[in-house]
């Protein structure tokens, strides 16, 4: 799997979640302290995020950094 492919399965994965929990891209863009931007295009595997970046956004989910990656 290339790294492309990986970031647009987290990516889609990190969107299943926010639209489960009814939260806008703004708002875990805020919580999360990132441009609400940059959290389209990491939904969008655009860009690949660090793991402090996904630490954040799991936080801001309230999920288990590891779910990002089931």
């Amino acid at each position: 799997m290339t790294g492309s492919a990986v970031s647009k399965r987290i990516g889609k994965r990190i969107r299943q979640i926010r639209g489960g929990k009814s939260i806008s891209q703004e708002d875990l863009a805020g919580d999360a302290g990132l441009n609400r931007a940059y959290v389209g295009y990491i939904e969008r595997g655009e860009r690949n995020p660090s793991t402090e970046t996904l630490a954040r956004i799991a936080k801001a989910l309230k999920v288990p950094l590891q779910k990002l990656f089931e």
